[in-house]
């Protein structure tokens, strides 16, 4: 009876040992990340790379950042064991680092006007928690430095604009006076023949219609030459022709 009771004894111990050491074994999981890590001026974080952690790869987060006045808190705290982890971290343009506690080693660095954190560790919880500021004059000065790029291309738009009616003009070339429209009306003496000229100077000079024959013995001009360019004078929609029993009235066109 002794002995059966020793055997059981001993049964129960090996089950006891067996299930203490299997255990820790089969229940805990170690994670490994490998990741970067990037916050905006508006505390908004993106955590991109690889990691087994369900909860670690984020973007466009609000849930790692918090700003007290001008204080920002970047907490980024994982209690589960990571067997390898590595980050590095970039905090936004004109950041100053107040206070920094992670696990691991970690070296800060400065690229490009952003001071980035890079570190490491193993077989223990990843923690990353950084206080930092961000300076007013850096955002300010970046403000400033996109008005002043959109000043000097509004500059280049007016001279070039400028520029164009400049050698627009140059093409066209000077216009004599006598082909300009004259004031008041909005007739234009260019395409006229002098002849044409003199006939439309006439009408506009006494301001009322006239007889072919008046014409005629107003510019001393031959019969035909007068009724050829009133009819051209016409056509170019300039004059208008009204037949008067056997006279022909001529008269400016009304615009």
């Amino acid at each position: 009876m002794k002995g059966k009771n020793l055997q059981k004894k001993v049964i129960i111990l090996l089950v006891f040992f067996i299930l203490f050491y299997s255990f820790p074994i089969v229940s805990s999981q170690d994670y490994y990340a490998d990741i970067q890590i990037t916050v905006d001026n508006s505390g908004v974080v993106d955590i991109l790379g690889v990691s087994d952690h369900p909860d670690l790869i984020v973007e466009n987060s609000n849930l790692y950042t918090y700003k007290k006045q001008s204080y920002w808190l970047l907490n980024i705290t994982k209690d589960e064991t990571f067997s390898d982890y590595i980050y590095v971290l970039t905090l936004p343009e004109g950041s100053k680092i107040n206070h920094i506690k992670t696990s691991g080693f970690n070296a800060i660095e400065e690229e490009s006007g952003k001071l980035v954190i890079s570190g490491a560790g193993q077989d223990e919880a990843l923690s990353l928690v950084v206080q930092y500021q961000i300076n007013p004059s850096s955002t300010a000065s970046s403000s400033f430095d996109y008005i002043l790029i959109f000043l000097v291309l509004f500059i280049i738009f007016l001279v070039l604009l400028l520029v164009y009616f400049v050698l627009q003009n140059k093409k066209e070339g000077p216009v004599k006076a006598e082909e300009k429209v004259e004031a008041g009306s909005e007739i234009s003496f260019k395409g006229l023949t002098d002849r044409q000229k003199d006939i439309v100077k006439l009408l506009m000079e006494v301001n009322r219609a006239l007889t072919q024959v008046e014409i005629q013995n107003e510019l001393d001009m031959p019969k035909a030459a007068v009724s050829r360019n009133v009819h051209s004078l016409e056509l170019k929609g300039i004059v208008e022709i009204e037949q008067v029993g056997m006279s022909n009235l001529v008269r400016l066109k009304k615009p």
